[in-house]
């Protein structure tokens, strides 16, 4: 399998005590660890993991991060639900519009700032969705992340969606369980570079306990955070992760789907046809949705005279503006928090063409502006309203020349909620199956696949990535730079960039001596001369220690700019006979770095290794 990781390897249990590892050295010393007569039951517990036989642990181990992370996500759920109800739902329903007005900017208000100070003063990382975080730790951090975090992640993402920010709580609850179950991972003795299992097991746990959609955890972790579909390193560890975190979902929150809708049981035709037009508009607002919060977010992380723990304010006054407008015109909160409320309406009639109309403008613009200024909270249910709301104005306009049923209207609004989340989220497989296991009903699966395929076009044409990685690559993350290959081609098709050394050792001069010092204090075979930031040549360590001259004559060079393949750069060095390649910056044509044969021998290893996994 090209590219895939071993998971039994990945998951060694470390032999060494807490040296090294700041987390278990600091978990030996929390009292509630410590069981009557002064036992330290984190070594207890990390001796008796040790001892079981290697695949009884590889199995047991998932179970303990399923379950710890179905709990902590249903704790998440049931704290931003109850926050809701009391500052929201009944508020709206009881008070008087002019004063449900005020309560609502105070409740949002002090829910925003109370988040910014947690993000602030405990830690920044926990802003955001979450599934960036999850996949940059799982790849540049071996599957570490830092127990802060989860109390972060857990306060402020509740409080933020609980207080009427509108985001939503999938993101989170994996970036939450993730964590926890690294830091439980290291709780029980594994090193910090052998979490990615405990990690990825812990994210597929709070995914399938958020929606309990066991199914879609699973091809999310995989489709998402490792890239790989074909990955059978993780896959059984993952599968057991989900499965326990379902089966805690159940036990505290029934079995119930994530929607409740109105059975069908056949559907016209022609709706084979028309969700083609509604997933590529579903799939345009996604787009949209992208660019526009992701654009915005750059501009904002440069402002710095507001504080930043006053940025989520900011983005929730604009949230609050659009959704008490909202409000004041068609009676509806869907614009405030998740907006499941709203959305289930959908299903039943509830809310009009024009209303949802109304709706799916409004919340686009204020999870943008939420998102963007620094809420903690995720993408996974307002894009699913999007979708849900374009199907239902899209069906309503087709009614006036079609003769559409309740079912049809129905069929449209799903088709519409998986093409919006495919689209954002760039996992297609995932977008079908999440969206089945919420609604429970197999009739809509082959629409789900034509709508699909459809907006995975128009994604794929108007963005390069999808919003997760886009986030990453924003923020000055190499990503592929930690991950493997995948095959031959795909290596060779990788910019020399990824492969390149960004910190080489040039000469300044020809000076025999200031060389002689070079080559004493650094092993390297060759360097190259850089002169008022022009390549000059290269410059052989033999004739530097050889010559009796004060001039050290040098010898051509070859350069390549940096977004050229390895490829052609390995193309250059057989053409030129040359084990060397200067890096010019693309923009002011300029050494920065240097590529060498032997890093591309070295990165064809790490293919040959990773494919005999």
């Amino acid at each position: 399998m090209g590219g895939s990781y071993s998971a039994t390897s990945l998951s060694r249990i470390s032999t060494a005590k807490s040296d090294g590892n700041s987390d278990c050295a600091l978990a030996g010393n929390i009292p509630w660890l410590r069981a009557p007569g002064g036992i330290d039951l984190r070594n207890l517990f990390a001796d008796y993991i040790r001892k079981l036989p290697i695949d009884l642990r590889t199995y047991l181990l998932p179970f303990i991060y399923g379950l710890f992370g179905g709990l902590a996500a249903v704790a998440f759920q049931k704290g931003a639900s109850i926050i809701f109800s009391m500052f929201w739902e009944k508020p709206s329903q009881q008070m008087p519009p002019g004063a449900f007005a005020f309560f609502s900017l105070a409740t949002i208000l002090a829910a925003s700032i109370f988040a910014g100070l947690i993000l602030t003063f405990v830690s920044r990382d926990a802003a955001g969705s979450g599934i960036p975080q999850v996949k940059v730790a799982f790849w540049r951090d071996f599957g570490f992340m830092p127990a802060k975090v989860v109390i972060a992640k857990f306060f402020a993402g509740a409080i933020s969606i609980g207080g009427g920010c509108s985001l939503g709580r999938e993101g989170p609850t994996v970036h939450i369980a993730g964590a926890l179950a690294s830091n439980i991972a290291g709780w029980l003795g594994i090193a910090k570079q052998g979490r990615r299992p405990a990690l990825l097991s812990g994210a597929a746990a709070g995914l399938a306990a958020a929606f309990n959609t066991p199914l879609s955890a699973i091809t999310f972790v995989l489709e998402e955070i490792i890239e790989d579909l074909n990955n059978r390193g993780f896959l059984a560890q993952v599968l057991i992760a989900s499965v326990t975190a379902t089966f805690v979902c159940h036990i505290f929150l029934g079995d119930n789907p994530a929607f409740v809708i109105p059975s069908i049981g056949h559907f016209s035709g022609i709706l084979y046809l028309l969700v083609i037009p509604t997933a590529g508009l579903a799939a345009l607002a996604g787009v949209a949705f992208q660019k526009g919060t992701l654009i915005w977010r750059d501009k904002i992380k440069r402002i710095k005279r507001i504080p930043f723990f006053l940025k989520p304010a900011v983005g929730a006054t604009m949230n609050w503006i659009l959704g008490i407008s909202v409000f004041f015109s068609i009676a509806k909160i869907g614009v405030f928090g998740l907006g499941y409320g709203d959305l289930e309406k959908m299903f039943y009639g509830d809310i009009s063409g024009p209303q949802a109309g109304i709706l799916v403008i409004a919340k686009l613009a204020a999870t943008t502006a939420v998102y963007a200024w620094g809420g903690a909270g995720g993408i996974f249910s307002p894009t699913l309203f999007f979708g849900a709301a374009i199907g239902l104005v899209f069906t309503d306009f087709c009614g006036l020349v079609l003769h559409l049923q309740v079912n049809d209207r129905i069929a449209l609004t799903v088709a519409g909620m998986s093409a919006c989340l495919g689209a954002v989220v760039r996992a297609p497989i995932t977008s079908i199956l999440i969206v089945f296991e919420m609604t429970h009903q197999f009739s809509f699966v082959p629409l789900l696949m034509i709508g699909t395929i459809a907006s995975q076009a128009v994604s794929r044409a108007l963005c390069h990535t999808n919003f997760y990685s886009e986030i990453i690559e924003r923020d000055g993350i190499q990503l592929e730079r930690h991950m493997p290959p995948r095959s031959l081609v795909s290596l060779q098709n990788r910019p020399v960039s990824t492969l390149a050394n960004f910190s080489p050792i040039f000469a300044s001069s020809t000076d025999g001596e200031e060389l002689e010092r070079l080559c004493a204090e650094h092993p390297y075979q060759q360097f190259p001369l850089v002169i008022n930031g022009q390549l000059i040549g290269l410059i052989d360590r033999n004739k530097i220690l050889s010559s009796q001259s004060p001039k050290i004559a040098v010898e051509p060079a070859e350069s390549i700019p940096a977004h050229s393949t390895i490829r052609e750069a390995v193309a250059k060095m057989v053409e030129n006979s040359m084990s060397l390649l200067v890096v010019l910056s693309t923009t002011e044509n300029t050494p920065i770095g240097i590529v060498t044969l032997h890093d591309v021998l070295r990165l064809q290893n790490q293919l040959s290794d990773a494919a005999s996994l």
